[in-house]
């Protein structure tokens, strides 16, 4: 009897299989190309403005006014200077954030060291020297590495002291660089332990020098600091006492 059963049920699956391919075979190519098409959700279409601002990008600073921006040192109005399109750090006057917090993002933004007879000497980290911080925590280094030598993980494109650049991309003193930045913001359980930390691309001036690099924690001059359980947080720039340039900042929230 078990025999049998065993014999029925193969005979059932096998007329199955035969039945599913005589199927197949009567399907023209097209409809068998349709069965992998996956029709929703639809993604939604973003344009463009005459300066490249995708229609879902938050402007943070196009020329008009520093009303994205705040001193860090005390939440007053952003002390930097505005020439033009162009936003210049006003040297030791700090740091500048945005009044708006942000997790995961892409971020734009282009930045020019200051001419040779502005910085504070032709090697090491007085070149044009600031940064772009993440939730006010985790540097990318900015900086002329186009002249003068410093420590390779504190170059333009490193993430400072953490990871060198993959390559260096920097242009000459009299052009404009452009990060195109992926940060992804660390995440924490309950208790406050990481359970996964930040990640962050880099493209500098359309070459990738990070890739998927990992956070090892939050920047420091010295050491490596651990990470510290936080929420969403402000983007920041860094004033090193150097009058570095910047200009076309936008992001898009990830």
């Amino acid at each position: 009897m078990y025999l049998l059963n065993s014999s029925v049920r193969l005979f059932a699956l096998s007329t199955t299989f035969m039945a599913a391919a005589c199927v197949a075979a009567e399907k023209e190519p097209w409809q068998l190309a349709q069965e992998t098409e996956v029709w929703e959700p639809v993604p939604a279409q973003v344009s463009f403005n005459k300066a490249g601002v995708p229609s879902d990008a938050i402007v943070l600073f196009d020329g008009s006014g520093l009303e994205a921006w705040e001193s860090a040192k005390d939440s007053s109005a952003g002390p930097w200077n505005i020439k033009g399109d162009v936003l210049e750090t006003n040297p030791k006057t700090g740091d500048i954030r945005t009044r708006q917090d942000f997790c995961d993002v892409q971020l734009h933004i282009e930045w020019q060291a200051p001419p040779e007879d502005l910085m504070e000497g032709p090697e090491g980290q007085g070149r044009g020297n600031s940064g772009v911080f993440f939730q006010e925590r985790y540097e990318v280094q900015v900086l002329d590495s186009h002249g003068g030598e410093t420590y390779p993980n504190g170059q333009a494109g490193s993430i400072y002291k953490q990871h060198i650049p993959l390559v260096n991309a920097t242009k000459p003193l009299t052009q404009w660089n452009v990060y195109d930045i992926i940060y992804r913001a660390p995440r924490f359980d309950e208790s406050g332990d990481l359970v996964s930390p930040a990640f962050v691309t880099v493209l500098h001036n359309g070459v990738l020098v990070q890739n998927h690099a990992e956070i090892q924690g939050p920047t420091s001059w010295i050491g490596h600091p651990p990470y510290e359980a936080h929420g969403c947080a402000p983007l920041r720039l860094q004033d090193h006492g150097n009058p570095t340039k910047f200009k076309n900042i936008w992001v898009r929230e990830l």
